[in-house]
């Protein structure tokens, strides 16, 4: 099926280039879910509410989480 969709890009939220966060989108869009990057948990959080607050005002209902890394 042909994916129509925009990609929202924050700027100076996770720094990534537009290939990076296309293939982040496509990865989303066929497992659900994409790691955006590996911060401390005060970053991380400042992070997600900045970059949701930057969707929501642009009309996109993107979900970000911060989830604690696994530990091996």
């Amino acid at each position: 099926s042909r994916i129509s969709m925009r990609i929202f890009q924050p700027p100076d939220v996770f720094y990534k280039s537009s290939a990076e966060a296309e293939t982040l989108m496509l990865q989303v869009h066929k497992s659900n879910s994409a790691v955006v990057g590996i911060y401390s948990y005060d970053i991380a959080h400042s992070k997600v509410q900045k970059a949701t607050r930057m969707a929501r005002n642009e009309g996109f209902p993107l979900r970000l989480t911060v989830t604690p890394e696994e530990e091996e």
